[in-house]
């Protein structure tokens, strides 16, 4: 692929992580260099191999992140507090994400005011401006023209090309969702970054 920066997601769904075979495994001259790691959901579920997984990573010198899967359900200054709890970032490490993939049946104005509550929260706390992980069909609805100032994190897997989306704040494409990985069992979402690779700062403490 044309881009040089590739990493991956997990959560506790990936079971126990040989990090270090994360780390050394290549692939056509290319290694992982970053992971983003589920650390909460909701108002109080936090994933149980989050606390692993994070050292883990940072011992395995991967760049890493913490997620936020997002319930349009709950209180969203709960599930910021939840996050915040739960998650200690250092210098190097990527910004808070909030993972936006269900509507749960709320309405447009419920949805778009909570969200604007937790990245504020989460800005407020980090003093850095979080990034948006979600899809194509929910970008359009929901993140596009409310939300076009925040880092933008896309899982598409339909396409080859990104044009649809803002080039300015496109950071991260979410390309498949069955990517085989050394140390890991099952299949592994796949990343990269898409900006040129002096960019990657900007979605960095």
């Amino acid at each position: 692929m044309r881009f040089g920066i590739h990493g991956i997601d997990v959560s506790r769904h990936n079971d126990r992580i040989n990090w270090k075979r994360v780390r050394a495994m290549e692939a056509e001259g290319v290694r992982l260099q970053f992971v983003f790691i589920k650390a909460t959901e909701g108002a109080t579920l936090s994933d149980k191999q989050f606390a692993k997984n994070w050292r883990e990573a940072r011992k395995s010198n991967l760049r890493r992140g913490a997620y936020h899967f997002y319930h349009p359900t709950r209180d969203p200054i709960k599930q910021a507090n939840n996050f915040i709890r739960t998650v200690e970032l250092g210098e190097g490490d990527f910004v808070p994400v909030v993972d936006f993939e269900v509507t749960n049946g709320q309405s447009d104005i419920v949805i778009i005011d909570g969200l604007r509550q937790w990245l504020e929260a989460i800005e407020d706390h980090y003093n850095v401006r979080p990034m948006i992980y979600t899809n194509g069909n929910l970008y359009r609805r929901y993140i596009k023209g409310n939300f076009n100032d925040y880092p933008l994190w896309i899982a598409d897997y339909s396409t080859t090309h990104l044009r649809q989306y803002d080039a300015d704040h496109l950071y991260l494409w979410q390309h498949s969702q069955s990517g085989w990985v050394q140390g890991i069992r099952g299949r592994v979402d796949f990343n990269v970054f898409v900006m040129d690779e002096d960019r990657l700062s900007d979605i960095c403490l």
